[in-house]
């Protein structure tokens, strides 16, 4: 992958012993807190995990269960435009494409152990437009076990 300007250094692939954690939903906020994680993962030569989460919704339909396993195929190709759209084409060998099913928040916060940060978007796909944080944001703010970054669009001058 090619770089603009002065020569940028970049994490080793064996930066095991520090580790960054971002979540991606495809979100602008979640494209926002990536752009970031990767600065932040650069400066301090740190793997970074881009974690994706998705769930079956299940509804009940006479006495069955109905799953629709497309729902993990689009979290991976949400996570992987995100991924071009910071990286492009060539994902360094630092970046650990993550795609778990569970709920975001919850799986934000399991990731969070023994990393040295946290880089999540103020809000998501869901939830209302005028909320500072959405649930997501929150939840790992309140319970994930290293600091938390929380980005936000600067408001439009």
């Amino acid at each position: 992958m090619s770089h603009e300007g002065p020569a940028e250094q970049t994490p080793s692939a064996d930066s095991a012993q520090r580790r960054i954690v971002v979540g991606v939903d495809g979100s602008a906020h979640s494209i926002l807190a990536l752009r970031r994680a990767r600065e932040l993962a650069e400066a301090q030569d740190a793997r970074l995990d881009v974690v994706t989460s998705w769930h079956y919704p299940i509804m009940m339909t006479a006495y069955e269960l109905v799953f629709s396993p497309t729902f993990e195929e689009i979290a991976k190709a949400e996570q992987e435009k995100a991924l071009d759209a910071v990286f492009g084409a060539d994902l360094p060998e630092w970046v650990n494409p993550v795609v778990v099913e569970g709920n975001a928040a919850q799986q934000l916060v399991r990731q969070s152990a023994g990393a040295e940060l946290v880089v999540i978007g103020s809000r998501g796909l869901g939830g209302f437009k005028g909320l500072l944080l959405g649930s997501v944001s929150s939840e790992v703010a309140a319970h994930a076990e290293c600091p938390v970054l929380i980005m936000r669009e600067r408001p439009a001058e």
